[in-house]
């Protein structure tokens, strides 16, 4: 082995010590990138749901492609694709507790409209026509029958659905408009 001069072995030991540390930096730098990008990844993935907190949709099977709020929060959506087979779909939330059941109707028809439309077409159902559709349905569904109600106008849809829904347990009475029994 070749003895160096004490000079050089100095130099040899600060140059030793320099590299190290350089490579130490590297690899935090290197974590921290890592760490960085995930947390912009998954986090906006989150704030893109966000629009929804309420809905929780999974960024790992879910891309956000947009979404709104309707009347200052009171309701939202966001439009997503599956990122399994590329479908897209819709998702809404309203926060209707506590409001006249004909108010929470409207809340949900600005909602499906602000999301792009719904099926029905034609005139929105009036207070009336709505008590109207659920009596028929739940009337319909307690004697075994397909619920069919008569009436033609945009919210037909909302007020099988409530019936149904308060029918099968899922949710209470006092979801049904007033005056239907």
């Amino acid at each position: 082995m070749t003895q160096l001069s004490p000079e050089l072995e100095t130099i040899g030991r600060r140059l030793h010590f320099a590299y190290s540390a350089r490579l130490r930096r590297r690899r935090r730098l290197r974590l921290g990138t890592v760490a960085a990008c995930a947390l912009l990844a998954f986090g906006g993935a989150a704030y893109a749901s966000g629009f929804a907190d309420d809905l929780g949709l999974d960024p790992t099977k879910w891309e956000i492609v947009g979404g709104g709020s309707v009347d200052g929060g009171k309701a939202a959506f966001v439009k997503a694709r599956n990122l399994e087979d590329g479908r897209p779909s819709t998702f809404m939330v309203e926060h209707d507790a506590g409001m006249d059941r004909y108010d929470a109707f409207l809340l949900h028809e600005k909602t499906v409209e602000a999301a792009g439309g719904g099926a029905e077409s034609g005139a929105l159902c009036t207070r009336g026509q709505l008590t109207r559709i659920e009596q028929d349905a739940l009337d319909a569904l307690r004697s075994a029958a397909a619920p069919d109600p008569a009436a033609n106008c945009r919210g037909r849809a909302y007020g099988l659905e409530i019936a149904q829904r308060v029918f099968a347990g899922v949710e209470p009475d006092a979801n049904l408009m007033p005056g239907v029994s």
